[in-house]
């Protein structure tokens, strides 16, 4: 796989990508999204910053997610405010054309009754900090 056009993935979210300058999946993309796509199995994955972890795990992820359902589908755990933030952002861009995809960030530092109220729109992905969740 040397290009995304050549993954399974949505037309939204290879639309979704492409504005965003992603042609050719990194390594861990490559090794990834092929297996999440194919095994609803665990997975451990390691690789550098900056490599592309997060559209490695959410891209295919997002295309199995049912947007009929108002149901949690993915809990993303993140070890700080900030990378919970840039996941969130992240997931938000790639779905940006999934019509009825919501998710919405949970992390201590912040008003949790905005959080709560974002909860009660039933977003099918919550990104948020261990102690908050």
């Amino acid at each position: 796989m040397n290009l995304f056009t050549e993954t399974n993935l949505s037309p939204d979210l290879l639309k979704a990508i492409g504005e965003l300058g992603f042609t050719s999946p990194t390594e861990i993309q490559k090794q990834t999204i092929p297996f999440i796509s194919s095994d609803i199995r665990d997975l451990i994955a390691l690789a550098q910053t900056g490599t592309g972890k997060t559209a490695a795990f959410s891209l295919p992820i997002l295309d199995m997610i049912d947007d009929g359902s108002r149901k949690i589908q993915l809990l993303v755990l993140c070890p700080t405010r900030e990378l919970c933030l840039q996941i969130t952002k992240d997931i938000k861009n790639y779905s940006k054309y999934m019509q009825n995809i919501k998710t919405t960030a949970v992390y201590g530092g912040s008003s949790i009754t905005d959080q709560i109220r974002s909860l009660r729109e039933k977003p099918q992905i919550i990104v948020g900090t261990p102690g908050r969740v």
